[in-house]
């Protein structure tokens, strides 16, 4: 096969990137392979639990734990009273001899290793001070929060643990932790009955922190002030068994949430008569606790076109100002729930819709959608909550499953968003309006924009990881992180240019950058800056996995196809990353390796690009091109200038001089050059005769990895003509050097400029080098007048001085 040279017609500009054309230096201890596989390096092996393919395998077990609860309210000294009854049932192969017990208000006791271990700027908490340098201050709320944590008694109270013949059992303390010894051992396939006595103080959100607690409002000539209680982590829950990790008995410092068993829940909550309560399942005595008037409304609302208020707002109103001593017990069943919440106030406004939807398996046709809410949250509250439940419903159940439960509620309230199955916490300051000097309410984007945003996001936590129960506290990303996905998919959805907090790739390019970071596959309570690393990495991550690199088709498959698999039992992180391997069939690791397994960020420079076309060898083609090029070349300058002057050449005075080779340039066709390209046709095959005469260019283009991660080349070229094509590389184009590539393009059109990643789609974190030609970056520029500050103490103290004397007198 004959090679045809290349002719170089244009380069990068040297100055602009000269490392670029320097050859690569590397050793062959530099080199990693991106491409290299994951399993049996960081991915714990298959077994007959989880399998390779990440579904649950023959033998895939959990726990199962029941509760029957009976629970009391005392408003006056905000505490609760509660027994409950377990019944704990022994699937895993294992024997077992004690159990385990979360104990989550024990975080707030004054000894606990949470507060404790509290330190400044920890957490993720943005701090100016270092290490060594002094304190510049220290906020009063931090202050009153130490204050009440030393003062205030918090945490359970543990009176009794007794088995089902009413005889105590040894129990012990450990910090957020309680370990029950059982008298006999629990074989696999038996269960152990005990029930559990304890009180607590509820905490004042507001002043504590916490996910749960009370807030009181002012009392004011439309209300009764009054308070909201949202109760949760509020009983000792049993703690997750499992088939990787055994007991999960890390204690609670307050940043990993929940790894929680599945069960049935009968609860009685008891509270002041006049209280309207929600809660985890569906109320089984409707006919004692809500008058006829509620329920017709709450049968109304099953089937309406818009939500139905069930307590309208003036009623709310006027029940705050009435109050009582009477209680009233509110009686929940829950089936196959993780947890239980609950909220009570006799503030609460309360609306409901039914939401249809077409039930698989024990899934239900229709669901309550329900808000609760003060009066305080309007009008914000009843225009968009209960909606912004229904589209959750709606968009979620299209990426996973059908929504599992029968009801679905957004509580107002102190904690500013948490989530329990079918109920979340949505309060704190989203969706209340602001009230001016005059009594006039208004509300800003932010606060609309919150409030949908923090609905959309909790109510799908039911669905992640209150369904699908991924293990909270040791990867928060499993639950935040594909929550936030489906977050930003629904806030897509709700209404055009949605202000998004997280979920274009662009957005996450700073935190990527920036130092202080650590992998996502951190465990909980050791992540910094934990909003960028367990929220809006992972899902941007997720977001170019699905619109970039797999596509909507084989994404949205996989993953619906990891919900499906894992719902009510306990993935893990390897069950995610092979679940969407196997369904998708595009091997992955080179992607979790980047994204979820390191700190490095996205950065591609398109360094140079060279265009070349073939030599056709023709002199009466080649000879005009090369006489064409050096034409356009600057002439000399001091021939210019001689001319210009008036200067004749010698030649010009003295024509005899003159002759062959100054008529002829060396661009001149030559007999012998004639032969040769007649010789080269004659030997030439007809497809090679067809190359030398095409017009096609060959583009070279090179790209230096920067960041690290490897990723898709996704260029759009330009043309001289105004048209322009995408072309996308896939990542595999890193594969011998996750450093440096060379990349060839063929084209019959003029290429006249190259973007790299134009759509803004990778998280490219610098694109100052995504352009050739490089182009000149824009900015805008603040004109400031200068200015100095002369206040001096003796004019604040309103003191003057004459220019002939010293002396000040008061003005």
């Amino acid at each position: 096969m004959r090679r045809f040279n290349l002719i170089v017609l244009a380069t990068a500009a040297a100055a602009f990137n000269v490392a670029a054309a320097q050859p690569v230096q590397q050793t062959t201890n530099d080199w990693r392979d991106a491409f290299r596989q994951l399993e049996d390096e960081d991915w714990p092996s298959p077994n007959r639990e989880r399998r390779a393919t990440g579904a649950p395998g023959p033998d895939y077990w959990q726990q199962q734990v029941d509760y029957d609860i009976d629970i009391r309210l005392d408003e006056e000294e905000k505490h609760l009273y509660g027994t409950e009854t377990v019944t704990y049932t022994n699937n895993a192969p294992d024997t077992l001899d004690f159990l385990w017990f979360l104990l989550d208000q024990n975080r707030f006791r004054d000894d606990s290793i949470a507060v404790m271990t509290e330190t400044v700027g920890g957490g993720g908490r943005s701090s100016s001070r270092t290490g060594g340098a002094d304190p510049e201050g220290v906020s009063a709320s931090s202050v009153r929060r130490r204050q009440r944590i030393a003062q205030d008694s918090y945490g359970f109270n543990i009176t009794g643990v007794t088995d089902a013949d009413g005889n105590p059992m040894d129990f012990t303390i450990v910090d957020t932790l309680m370990r029950i010894d059982l008298d006999d051992m629990l074989e696999t396939g038996e269960s152990a009955t005990f029930t559990i006595e304890w009180d607590y103080r509820l905490i004042e959100t507001g002043a504590i922190g916490g996910r749960a607690g009370w807030e009181c409002f002012e009392e004011t000539t439309d209300t009764g002030g009054d308070c909201i209680y949202q109760i949760a982590q509020w009983f000792p829950r049993a703690a997750v068994f499992s088939d990787y990790e055994g007991w999960h008995n890390k204690a609670f410092l307050g940043r990993g949430e929940f790894g929680l068993e599945f069960g049935d829940y009968d609860v009685s909550i008891t509270v002041p008569q006049d209280f309207i309560v929600a809660a985890t399942g569906e109320l089984q005595n409707a006919g004692e606790v809500l008058n006829q008037v509620q329920r017709d409304r709450l049968e109304e609302a099953r089937t309406a076109d818009e939500p139905v208020f069930i307590v309208t707002p003036s009623e709310a109103r006027a029940n705050e100002r009435r109050g009582t001593r009477s209680e009233a017990t509110w009686e929940f069943h829950a089936h196959n729930v993780r947890d239980f919440a609950w909220a009570g106030s006799r503030k609460f406004i309360w609306d409901a819709l039914g939401v249809e939807q077409d039930g698989q398996g024990e899934a239900p046709d229709l669901i309550m959608a329900m808000s609760f809410y003060p009066n305080e949250s309007e009008p914000l509250w009843s225009t968009f909550s209960t909606r912004a439940v229904e589209h959750t419903l709606d968009v979620y159940s299209g990426f996973s499953f059908p929504y599992p439960y029968p009801t679905a509620q957004s509580i107002a309230g102190p904690q500013g968003g948490m989530e329990y199955p079918m109920i979340t916490f949505n309060g704190g300051t989203y969706g209340r309006p602001v009230v001016d000097d005059d009594g006039n309410l208004t509300y800003s984007l932010t606060a609309k924009r919150g409030l949908i945003g923090v609905i959309i996001h909790e109510i799908g936590h039911i669905y992640f990881p209150m369904t699908v129960n991924s293990d909270e506290r040791q990867w928060t990303w499993m639950d935040e992180g594909l929550n936030s996905f489906l977050q930003f998919q629904a806030e897509r959805l709700w209404e055009e240019d949605f202000p998004v907090r997280r979920g274009d790739p662009h957005s996450i390019t700073s935190y990527m950058v920036s130092t202080n970071q650590m992998p996502i596959m951190t465990q909980s309570d050791s992540i910094v800056q934990f909003g960028p690393n367990a929220y809006s990495k992972p899902t941007i991550a997720l977001v170019i996995l699905r619109e970039t690199i797999l596509g909507r088709e084989l994404f949205d498959d996989a993953f619906r196809t990891y919900a499906e698999r894992w719902r009510f039992r306990r993935p893990t992180p390897y069950d995610f990353f092979r679940t969407m391997e196997e369904v998708s069939g595009v091997d992955l690791d080179w992607f979790w390796r980047g994204w979820f397994y390191s700190t490095d960020h996205v950065d591609i420079s398109l360094d140079r690009v060279i265009e070349g076309s073939f030599d056709t060898e023709n002199p009466e083609i080649e000879n005009a091109r090369e006489r064409a090029e050096e034409a356009e070349r600057p002439e000399s300058l001091t021939q210019v200038s001689n001319r210009e002057a008036g200067i004749a050449t010698y030649a010009e005075r003295n024509p005899e001089v003159v002759e062959f080779y100054s008529q002829n340039d060396r661009h001149t066709i030559t007999n012998r050059q004639r032969e040769t390209y007649e010789a080269l046709q004659e030997g030439l095959e007809e497809w090679e005769a067809e190359i030398l005469e095409s017009d096609e260019r060959i583009y070279y283009l090179d790209f230096t990895n920067e960041g690290g991660v490897v990723m898709p080349i996704i260029l759009e070229f330009t043309f001289a003509d105004g048209s322009t094509e995408i072309v996308r590389i896939p990542a595999e184009v890193w594969r011998y050097d996750p450093q440096h590539v060379t990349w060839t393009y063929m084209t019959d059109r003029e290429v006249v400029q190259v973007e790299l990643d134009p759509l803004w789609e990778t998280a490219d974190a610098d694109r100052t080098d995504n352009y050739y030609p490089p182009r000149i970056e824009p900015t805008r520029l603040e004109v400031y007048r200068s200015s100095s500050d002369n206040d001096t103490m003796m004019d604040d103290m309103d003191l003057r001085v004459t220019r002939d004397s010293v002396r000040t007198r008061p003005q």
